[in-house]
């Protein structure tokens, strides 16, 4: 969830986001695409880590809004 691997997290668990903020960046043949937050709430659990393969579609992160968890 950072821009390298020894770069320090955009966000970790318990961080609170905001709609727009850059979650983590995913890299997809030398081409760095940005995964920002969809909705206002706090990072309750971060599903991969930086070097991870990640597959289109899965799930990344897990915000918890003021009333009930979402998967982004």
């Amino acid at each position: 969830a950072s821009a390298d691997q020894e770069s320090a997290p955009y966000v970790e668990a318990g961080t609170e986001v905001t709609v727009g903020d850059t979650l983590c960046i995913i890299e997809a043949m030398k081409i760095f695409n940005h995964v920002e937050a969809e909705q206002t709430g706090i990072v309750r659990k971060i599903l991969k880590n930086s070097g991870d393969p990640v597959e289109y579609g899965e799930t990344l992160f897990l915000i918890e809004p003021s009333s009930k968890e979402t998967i982004v």
